[in-house]
Order: structure tokens, then C-alpha cells, then sequence
């Protein structure tokens, strides 16, 4: 072999994923080719190397000796190479940047506010995916994520962006019917609005409040489901100030208690390490931190969690 004879690429491509289908035809379809294409590509190989590479049987293959020697070479090869050509996307400053996080969040505190974003990077194109699942960063797309947890998450880098609180919350008509919370005697007036983000309980024995309590009321999917069935007078829901400000503002819910308890969980911007270092994600994660930070908490009397 001359100095000058280049690798076939393809070859080794097309070598590596018969090895790991043990199949022509598998492999063909991992590869989005034709099987007489695939098996072009391991004859040219194994020419090439002057050596046979697989033991073909009617209906299957399996590797010879100096195919088995070669499996870990190429393995290695094209990982690196799969990973240098996604780092290199991955380091652009402008384009599209993939952001997972949850629903609520995304609704109820991220939009209002990303006009400011736009406005300072508009090289930068946000792509949101709502999605209470933790994302698998070396099997997708996403550059980050947003989650709201205690910030530790294996084999991933997490910083804290935002601590939340919850107090209950009433339609103004419910307000006005039933009344302020005062005494666990007025909170009992209320019929309460569940979900598995806010449980009832934390809020409850912080206060001082009957935690059997918990048993009665609707269960509903998610924090967004509970604020608009309180909104539509439904009952008592416990809020988290992050996701219920806004409506506060405006009207459409009121706050019958003044105490609000601060959660244990926080939001967190998360991404692998070498993410954290791309120009485009330090732009939204700095960002990010800054309006974060003009986020005040809420007023009135905030107790700490037990």
C-alpha cells in the first residue's frame, strides 16, 4: 500500500455496521443503502486490506479473526470522527439552539420575556421542546434543558437559575365568596385543587395545617391544568410563584393567604460540560441568568421549607 492510497471511508462505514447487524441486509438498512451496495464496500475493503474481513453463511455473517482484530480500530475511529464533526456544529455562534424544558415554565414565565432575548441575539434561533421527561443529550439534538429538581443529575452540569415558592390561590369570585385564609378554619371553607408538581402536604405542615386534608379534592395532570381550573373557580390551588406571577397581575387569581413557602427544588439550566462552553448556549444561559435574577420573590410572609 502506497503512502498516497487513501482510507475508503465508506468501506469502513459500511464494515462497521455489518459487524454490528452481523447481516448485509441490516446493515443496508442502518446505512440507508442497498445490500449489493453494502456488500461492494466490505469486497473493496477486504481488497484493500488483502485479507477476508467476514465468514458469510446463507443467511448471516460472522466475523473472521482479522475482522474481529480491526472492529475496535474502526469503532474508535469513527466515534472520534462523529464526535469532532458534532462538536463542530455544536461551537457555531448563530443558528438553532435546542432547549428542552417543561411545559408550564415554557407558558407561563418563558415566554412573556424572550422578545428581550431576540432583541439582543437575533443571530440565535430558539427551538423549545415541552417535555417533562430528562433529556438524553447523547441519543438527541438538545444543546440544554431547563428542569426543576434538586440540581443534581448524572453525568450532566446544572446551574441554578431560579428559586420558587408556593401559596395558595383563588379564582377573585371564590375570593370574595369564602373569603381570606387566616385560620385553618377559613382554609378548610375551600375545596382544594391537587397536583403531583404541588403537593398540598409541604405547604401544609409548614403552616401548621391539617395534612389529612390532602386526601379530598381533584387530582389534575399538571401545574398549568391546576391554575386554570382555580382561574375557573374550581377551588384552592397551590401556586408556585414562578408559573402564577403573571396571573396574579393581572386579575385573574388572588392570593387568600400571605404566607408562601419556599420549595426545596429550583430550576436549573443543564447540559453536558462541553455544552456549556458553546458560544450560542452561553448567550441563552447568560441570558437566562440575568432575567432570573430581576425575578423578584413574592411579597408578603415567605417561610422557609421544613
Amino acid at each position: 500500500m502506497s503512502a498516497d492510497t487513501k482510507l475508503p471511508l465508506n468501506a469502513l462505514r459500511a464494515f462497521e455496521a455489518v459487524a454490528a447487524h452481523l447481516s448485509f441486509t441490516g446493515a443496508a438498512q442502518s446505512l440507508n443503502v442497498t445490500t449489493a451496495a453494502v456488500s461492494s464496500h466490505i469486497k473493496a475493503l477486504e481488497e484493500f486490506l488483502e485479507t477476508p474481513l467476514f465468514v458469510r453463511h446463507s443467511r448471516s455473517v460472522r466475523l473472521t479473526p482479522q475482522g474481529a482484530r480491526l472492529l475496535p480500530g474502526v469503532q474508535r475511529g469513527m466515534g472520534e470522527l462523529t464526535r469532532a464533526v458534532d462538536q463542530l456544529r455544536l461551537d457555531r455562534s448563530s443558528g438553532l439552539l435546542n432547549i428542552s424544558l417543561l411545559g408550564s415554565f415554557l407558558q407561563k414565565w418563558l415566554l412573556p420575556r424572550l422578545g428581550d432575548f431576540y432583541q439582543k441575539h437575533p443571530e440565535v434561533d430558539l427551538r423549545f421542546s415541552a417535555s417533562r421527561e430528562l433529556v438524553d443529550f447523547m441519543q438527541t439534538d438538545f444543546h440544554a434543558a431547563v428542569r426543576y429538581g434538586s440540581g443534581s443529575w448524572p453525568q450532566i452540569q446544572s446551574e441554578k437559575m431560579l428559586d420558587d415558592w408556593v401559596f395558595p390561590v383563588a379564582s377573585p369570585a371564590l375570593f370574595a365568596k369564602l373569603g381570606a385564609i387566616n385560620t385553618l378554619a377559613d382554609l378548610n371553607k375551600y375545596p382544594l385543587l391537587h397536583s403531583a408538581s404541588e403537593p398540598w402536604i409541604d405547604w401544609l405542615r409548614r403552616v401548621g395545617g391539617d395534612t389529612t386534608r390532602v386526601e379530598r379534592g381533584p387530582i389534575l395532570d399538571d401545574s398549568a391544568s391546576v391554575l386554570a381550573a382555580a382561574e375557573q373557580g374550581h377551588g384552592l390551588a397551590l401556586a408556585r410563584w414562578s408559573l402564577v406571577a403573571g396571573d396574579l397581575a393581572s386579575g385573574r387569581l388572588v392570593r387568600p393567604s400571605g404566607q408562601s413557602v419556599r420549595q426545596h427544588n429550583s430550576y436549573y439550566f443543564v447540559a453536558p460540560a462541553h455544552n456549556f462552553e458553546v458560544p450560542k448556549v452561553i448567550r441563552f444561559r447568560n441570558w437566562l441568568r440575568e432575567v432570573c435574577s430581576q425575578f423578584p420573590p413574592p411579597e408578603g410572609e415567605r417561610l422557609e421549607p421544613q
